[in-house]
């Protein structure tokens, strides 16, 4: 059964967002796999509590990937 697991900053992506996530990991499996894959394609898309993640060693906030000069 193929899984991808998606961490994301709770609310930095809408549920069409999300959806899309979904659908386009899915499709990716199938491209890979064949069309047998899809029906037992798992994709987990987590919400991750603002400040519980970070990179480079540093904790990073919602506020700060929206800030201006972070597109």
């Amino acid at each position: 059964m193929p899984f991808a697991n998606f961490k994301i900053p709770a609310g930095s992506l809408d549920e069409q967002q999300k959806e899309l996530i979904v659908t386009r990991a899915t499709e990716l499996y199938v491209e890979i796999y064949g069309e047998r894959a899809r029906a037992t394609t798992m994709v987990l898309v987590e919400e991750v509590t603002d400040g519980g993640w970070g990179i480079g060693g540093g904790v990073l906030t919602l506020a700060m990937l929206r800030a201006p000069g972070t597109d």
